[in-house]
């Protein structure tokens, strides 16, 4: 039981900081890294974050890595009663992260979050692009986790 919940804890762990990662570096080209750190701050502490210096840009880190940890906790604990989750890791992972995609993009940053002048990407070619995108750099890398802690091996 023990060991059992180290593996849980290990896929949560590695998947949210992986896809966070991935997320924020591919956020940051061409762009000030602090200010889009303090756009995501923004979205708890309105726009007070942008005057904040780099404390809110901290802040935003922390809501940003906190935020795929939870989605990784909610794909683990999909995929520890779902098993189809651990045995299709791309086809899972890809599903997910479009999933995130319109959940974040549509519902709660518009709608449950105080961040400012937010603009959601319009046209069909923006959308599949940020779904697909989000599908490999966060549903993915959270996705193989779950299966590399809690998928069965094959044993040879």
């Amino acid at each position: 039981m023990k060991d059992d919940l180290k593996k849980v804890w290990l896929a949560i762990l590695v998947g949210g900081m992986a896809a966070g990662a991935m997320d924020i570096i591919s956020a940051v080209p061409g762009k000030d890294p602090l200010r889009v750190l303090q756009y995501i701050a923004s979205g708890l502490i309105g726009k007070a974050a942008f005057d904040g210096g780099w404390w809110t840009g901290v802040a935003g880190l922390a809501v940003h890595f906190g935020l795929t940890t939870l989605m990784a906790i909610l794909f683990v604990l999909a995929a520890r009663r779902w098993t189809v989750l651990l045995k299709q890791t791309w086809l899972a992972g890809m599903v997910y992260g479009a999933v995130i995609y319109v959940a974040m993009f549509y519902f709660i940053v518009p709608y449950l979050t105080a961040a400012t002048n937010w603009k959601t990407p319009e046209g069909f070619l923006a959308n599949l692009k940020g779904a697909m995108l989000h599908g490999l750099l966060v549903g993915l890398p959270i996705a193989a986790a779950a299966r590399h802690y809690l998928g069965q091996r094959n044993v040879a």
